[in-house]
């Protein structure tokens, strides 16, 4: 009799069952392997994950180059900026950290800051990441604050589910972190 309830209370207690949250499908993320990347149309040279990314130049004007490195199986791409500094690194400087916080402040749980500093190659800059269901997840600004300004923003062609696309952002942040650390001015 004590089994019969038992296996009744436990028929009853196991209908209710709860909706299974929304899966994703697996992301392959393969090994990276390195190189420089290096251009005479742009004035500084960094290292590069080159055979899951291809760097490709945009545009140029006198003091302004344009190039994306570009994720094709990811469907993803860093937009970069290279300026050359005419007395306004501060203007510069203010306008990333404002297309930074304006657009994204809303949708970001939260907007962290990391510096890097590298005397000896005269390469300063911020790398921020922007968590949440934002449209770029990192952005980061690298200059000698002198003659050399460079900007970068990723974004990823989906629309914003963090949770979805956290690996690739994830895998994506590696490169980024060896973009400014290996960068050197020309």
């Amino acid at each position: 009799m004590v089994w019969g309830v038992s296996a009744l209370l436990l028929l009853v207690s196991c209908s209710n069952s709860m909706p299974k949250p929304r899966g994703y499908f697996r992301i392959e993320l393969p090994e990276k392997e390195y190189a420089l990347y290096s251009s005479n149309d742009l004035p500084c040279q960094f290292i590069y994950a080159k055979n899951v990314a291809e760097v490709k130049i945009k545009g140029m004007e006198q003091d302004s180059v344009w190039l994306d490195v570009v994720y094709p199986r990811y469907n993803a791409q860093i937009y970069c900026t290279y300026r050359t500094l005419h007395d306004n690194y501060q203007a510069l400087s203010e306008d990333s950290r404002r297309l930074v916080y304006k657009p994204h402040t809303s949708k970001a749980d939260a907007i962290t800051e990391q510096l890097y500093l590298n005397d000896d190659r005269k390469v300063y800059g911020i790398l921020y990441e922007l968590k949440g269901n934002t449209a770029s997840n990192i952005q980061f600004v690298m200059s000698d604050s002198t003659k050399h300004f460079l900007r970068g923003a990723l974004y990823i062609n989906e629309n914003p589910k963090k949770d979805s696309i956290a690996p690739v952002v994830d895998y994506i942040r590696e490169d980024i972190i060896q973009l400014i650390e290996s960068l050197e001015w020309k």
